[in-house]
């Protein structure tokens, strides 16, 4: 099992004198990692107010749809329950083809821009995915208790499958490893696009599954569902905003300059009345506007239209380009800090590893000794 401290990132000087204080811990000692005793309940057990996992994949930097779908709610669980965890989920990134120097920035960069968000690793665990080796050991399991035709049915798959041929076996089993990460925690609730759903469904089948056959262990998971209208393109308003979008036009990411995001606004598709109104079925680029507006001012769309009396389309364009402006330039300003100090971003993920661990490793030592393995 490859060790936690392997980073797969180059350390600097402090990070490096981190992990070997956390190596030279008796407590951290992988001989008390692999005794064959049930594990303490108190270890294994989530606390009484739940414990909520998410992840995101470290494929450049997130969009505004990303924050205000999601960055936006993690930040806020933060103070609502006991125990929380966001992990950078780079074992599921390279179910594409990822280029090993840029996957490593990446990474980084993520944990950069989720600093900058308001994760706080005080309030909350932040790690890399491949640095926890249980997930991948627990991943295995839960695959030899999931069918084929299981996987076949996830629409994800299905899409996916259709604009890459066949893909992957990691494109095909990577749910599975979605569970794993979920239930590796005894999560409690995770965070979820309405896309997501059946993801999640897949890992309350996994947990019920694992329960009938070695006893209970695992909660299933419920959904958190954001309650913020999807951010659509800015050049096609009937698409949600992508990362992946080829038009360079159609998405707002977290370090656009201030003139990046006004030039990507002022040409946002809208139609030929000039008056603003919110009518999402007939005015689609329009009704856009308004919900991003309503969403980066914390305001309703009622009250975004009342702000929007008077003005053309154009005009309110400008008047949404600033919202956006004023929202995200604390964020990339944060971002461009952190960016800077690449050892304190390796110290935060390499403390969150290690504290993901030793919440993993009494669970997958639990997993194992029910399945037979110890």
């Amino acid at each position: 099992m490859t060790s936690l401290f392997k980073m797969a990132l180059p350390v600097s000087r402090n990070a490096s004198l981190f992990l070997r204080f956390i190596q030279n811990r008796k407590c951290s000692s992988p001989k008390r990692l692999l005794c064959s005793a049930p594990c303490n309940e108190n270890k294994v057990d989530p606390p009484a107010g739940g414990r909520v996992f998410s992840g995101i994949q470290p494929t450049g930097v997130p969009h505004l749809g990303n924050y205000l779908g999601a960055l936006e709610t993690w930040v806020s669980l933060q103070d609502r329950y006991p125990s929380v965890l966001y992990s950078i989920v780079d074992l599921h990134s390279i179910t594409q083809p990822q280029d090993p120097a840029q996957l490593r920035l990446n990474i980084l960069d993520m944990a950069a821009c989720l600093l900058a968000c308001g994760i706080d690793p005080q309030r909350s665990i932040l790690f890399q995915q491949s640095q926890v080796s249980e997930h991948a050991e627990l991943s295995w399991i839960l695959s030899c208790l999931t069918t084929m035709p299981r996987l076949r049915h996830l629409p994800q798959w299905k899409m996916k499958s259709k604009q890459k041929g066949e893909g992957s076996v990691g494109l095909f089993t990577y749910p599975v490893l979605q569970a794993a990460d979920i239930l590796l925690y005894r999560s409690t609730h995770v965070p979820v696009g309405e896309d997501q759903v059946q993801h999640l469904e897949l890992a309350q089948d996994v947990a019920r599954i694992f329960n009938n056959r070695y006893g209970d262990l695992f909660p299933e998971p419920r959904p958190l569902l954001s309650a913020t209208r999807k951010v659509k393109s800015l050049r096609d308003p009937t698409a949600k905003m992508s990362k992946s979008d080829p038009h360079a036009m159609a998405t707002i990411h977290l370090s656009d300059s201030p003139d990046d995001i006004m030039l990507k606004i002022r040409r946002a598709v809208t139609d030929f009345t000039s008056e603003v109104t919110y009518d999402p079925a007939a005015r689609p680029g329009v009704s856009n506007l308004v919900s991003l507006h309503a969403a980066v001012a914390m305001v309703t769309v009622e009250e975004a239209l009342a702000q929007a009396r008077g003005l053309d389309t154009g005009a309110y364009k400008l008047l949404v380009a600033d919202a956006v402006v004023t929202r995200l330039r604390p964020i990339r300003e944060e971002m461009e800090r952190l960016r800077a100090d690449r050892g304190h971003l390796e110290v935060v993920l390499a403390k969150g590893s290690q504290r993901a661990r030793e919440l993993a490793a009494p669970v997958l030592m639990e997993v194992r000794r029910r399945v037979g393995f110890s």
